[in-house]
């Protein structure tokens, strides 16, 4: 019996791919998750031999999740659902460990082909996002600095971007001018920049400052 576990922040996605899989005599449905934290916890309990993860979900998204998930047990397979193809969501997707990368808008044959073929060590791709890895596949070797930040750093280089103070940035956040100097501090740790400014660059560099 093949355990999966169903990550998706929306109820309905969730209840309608249980209720897909249910029918399958070969898998069992052990847990579903709202988000990237919920998803990391679930799998250290349940165990599950296959993680359909989506990528856009609050508190942690699915690439976080996927790293977090992976590094607890390598041997679980992870397959991204999702209804995005953009760069910035495929390449970390496939270098967080991904199995697989197939949308919501394929069929019900397909997730479960995905999942059968996953426990058997292969891969399925959404043809477009095949593309991407066979011409690109540089970008799928290497990880950008910006993506070991958490989302809270994420949020505070961006502000830092946009020229905000430390106090206007914790202002914005509701958070303490402790506690942004922290994240301040991680941020130019990670992105190994020496200040403010070089890590303003960085930002705009990268898109990461609209």
């Amino acid at each position: 019996m093949i355990k999966v576990l169903i990550v998706d922040d929306h109820t309905m996605v969730r209840m309608g791919i249980s209720a897909y899989l249910q029918i399958e005599s070969d898998i069992e449905v052990v847990g579903m998750a709202t988000n990237g934290l919920e998803a990391v916890e679930q799998a250290k309990i349940l165990k599950p031999d296959v993680i359909l993860m989506d990528l856009v979900m609050p508190e942690m998204n699915g690439v976080d999740a996927s790293k977090k998930i992976l590094k607890n047990n390598p041997k679980q397979k992870i397959i991204i659902l999702t209804s995005f193809i953009d760069d910035e969501l495929v390449y970390p997707a496939i270098r967080a460990g991904a199995t697989s990368y197939i949308l919501k808008t394929g069929s019900a044959d397909e997730i479960v082909d995905a999942i059968h073929k996953a426990v058997m060590g292969k891969s399925v791709f959404e043809d477009e996002v095949a593309d991407k890895i066979k011409n690109n596949p540089a970008k799928v070797q290497e990880e950008e600095l910006f993506e070991t930040l958490t989302n809270r750093e994420l949020e505070v280089l961006r502000l830092i971007g946009e020229g905000k103070t430390n106090k206007e940035i914790g202002d914005e956040l509701y958070i303490s001018l402790k506690t942004v100097k922290t994240h301040v501090s991680n941020i130019l740790n990670k992105l190994n920049v020496q200040d403010r400014t070089q890590a303003t660059i960085y930002a705009f560099k990268h898109g990461l400052v609209k």
